[in-house]
């Protein structure tokens, strides 16, 4: 069966990655100012950071409408004998219900919520690409992807509090002591919705590097495939740093740096990373 594989442009996989699965992104748009742009297309979280800086307003998000996924979906739907599309977590974004709205008079697309988001939403992605090519058919892929979905361990450090302040996801009290405490909260993602897991205290490098040792304390609950190192802007220093510690503590067969794209930088901020990869059982919900 030809299969194809497409998600939405939030699971931050690396360009040659989709390019050599063939894998299709719909973008999401971004509002900055009073223009429009598609994320991951004429518009990168650098430039949001950029546009913040210079004294702009936090830049939002906007969900791809039905129409958008119907226009699309109609045609891959004709050319494959199978489209599987994977979301943003519907926790997330409106962009699973309009997938699925878009979705329900094509019998051969399939719509399937991550339950997650940047490179978790991506593992989930590389999963559905790697049994497609393994010969799988849609009904099992969308069984090994229930199975999987739980199983995604993704989880950020924040660097800054600013972004959540301006947000409104976090008081500026809050932002201010743990600022002053020089705080940095790890934000994980379980059941596809996000909470602060725990609170580290340093500079980011001293940071990244025991949260990195507390996320690989257990090796042998991971699955060894891959695991993403994901920020929307670091040093490199600082990703090569993470990416032999990590190699020091679990053999993965692949360690690979991802750029996060406009939908968590718009609301995490500069210099947010995040190692995040598969686990043998599924977490327990928060």
């Amino acid at each position: 069966m030809r299969i194809k594989i497409t998600a939405d442009s939030t699971c931050d996989l690396r360009p040659e990655t989709i390019a050599e699965h063939d894998i299709e992104l719909f973008s999401l748009t971004i509002k900055m100012g009073d223009k429009l742009y598609r994320d991951g297309v004429d518009i990168t979280a650098a430039d949001t950071f950029r546009y913040v800086d210079a004294g702009g307003e936090l830049c939002s998000t906007i969900a791809l409408n039905v129409q958008e996924y119907q226009e699309r979906f109609e045609v891959l739907a004709k050319e494959y004998d199978a489209v599987i599309h994977i979301n943003i977590s519907s926790d997330f974004s409106s962009c699973y219900q309009n997938a699925c709205i878009a979705a329900a008079e094509l019998d051969n697309v399939y719509v399937v919520d991550s339950r997650n988001l940047s490179s978790g939403h991506g593992h989930v992605v590389m999963e559905a690409v790697t049994k497609a090519e393994e010969g799988k058919t849609p009904e099992e892929i969308l069984a090994w992807l229930d199975d999987v979905i739980p199983r995604v361990n993704a989880s950020f450090i924040l660097d800054r509090l600013d972004y959540m302040r301006k947000g409104g996801r976090c008081s500026t009290v809050q932002a201010l002591g743990a600022n002053l405490l020089k705080l940095k909260p790890c934000i994980e993602v379980t059941g596809g919705k996000m909470h602060v897991s725990k609170k580290y205290r340093g500079n980011l490098e001293k940071v990244m590097m025991e949260y990195t040792r507390d996320r690989l304390k257990n090796p042998d609950e991971l699955v060894l495939d891959r695991v993403y190192i994901t920020s929307p802007e670091a040093s490199a220093e600082l990703i090569e740093k993470i990416r032999e510690l990590i190699a020091q503590l679990a053999p993965f067969t692949t360690i690979q740096h991802t750029v996060a794209g406009c939908t968590v930088g718009c609301h995490c901020g500069p210099n947010t990373i995040g190692v995040l990869y598969i686990m043998k059982h599924a977490k327990e919900e928060q």
